[in-house]
């Protein structure tokens, strides 16, 4: 895969080892999402897909936020009856899609459509300090891009509504007691924190594996517990039929990092 360094992209690409590195970079306008920006960042997720040896994302923001939500300026030229028309290669939901670990480092504010984007990752690193709102209602708009079901299936019904109707902010520390974010980290260690747990998974977890259990834990949010459990009968035994499962027995038996395939093509 091309690594990308060029600053005046609104998204750099960097690889660290098995990990892909994504900086959101519009940084003079904290980040705000505009139609070029998600066109590079699915872009980029779907090359990394695509390439077996990036195992792990880790998005962030250039500066000093994550995403400041969708740019004002862009919604201001689209007109209400232009909504309908503005044409989109993918679904916004894109990102849940992807079948390698996702992990957000949330650097600063992750506004409206900045928090779904963090919110449509795996496992979400933040700063004490950094600054999430749903914001929608604050701007005459409804709970957009699917939150009205992410949001409860994470923190609760009553918490998802006060964070929905209210439009509050609240910070890391906040939203980590909440359950918005998995990890709080000091500023000048949050990238590196996130990408040495992306590491990890990389170089010590089954990609398939992965894979697999990330499409399970989305299919059981909708699904009876009986249900999820005879599907996971079905995979274990698929599973035991996988070269991942000798090779995770024998890297254990051996005491050595186990070389796991990466995931086949889509």
């Amino acid at each position: 895969m091309k690594q990308e360094t060029k600053q005046g992209e609104t998204v750099l690409a960097v690889r660290r080892g098995p990990v892909l590195v994504l900086t959101l970079n519009r940084p003079d306008r904290l980040n705000a999402w505009n139609d070029e920006l998600e066109r590079r960042y699915f872009a980029l997720l779907d090359e990394a897909e695509a390439d077996p040896g990036v195992r792990a994302i880790v998005v962030t923001g250039a500066g000093r936020g994550f995403c400041a939500g969708a740019d004002m300026a862009d919604l201001q030229r689209i007109g209400a009856d232009e909504i309908d028309s503005v044409e989109r290669p993918r679904p916004r939901t894109f990102p849940m899609t992807v079948r390698k670990p996702l992990i957000a480092a949330i650097n600063g504010a992750a506004a409206g459509l900045g928090l779904v984007e963090a919110l449509y990752c795996d496992i979400r690193f933040a700063t004490p300090t950094a600054k999430l709102t749903t914001a929608f209602v604050r701007r005459g708009l409804i709970a957009e891009y699917g939150m009205a079901w992410l949001l409860p299936r994470l923190v609760g019904t009553s918490t998802a509504l006060d964070l929905l109707m209210s439009g509050r902010v609240v910070t890391g520390e906040e939203a980590r007691a909440l359950g918005l974010v998995d990890r709080v980290v000091e500023p000048d260690a949050l990238l590196d924190a996130a990408v040495d747990y992306a590491t990890e998974l990389a170089t010590l977890c089954s990609p398939e594996s992965m894979r697999i259990i990330k499409e399970q834990v989305r299919a059981a949010l909708d699904s009876e517990f009986a249900d999820a459990v005879a599907e996971a009968d079905r995979l274990m035994v698929e599973s035991f039929r996988h070269p991942d499962a000798a090779e995770g027995v024998a890297s254990y038996l051996a005491n050595r990092p186990p070389a796991f395939r990466p995931l086949a093509p889509r």
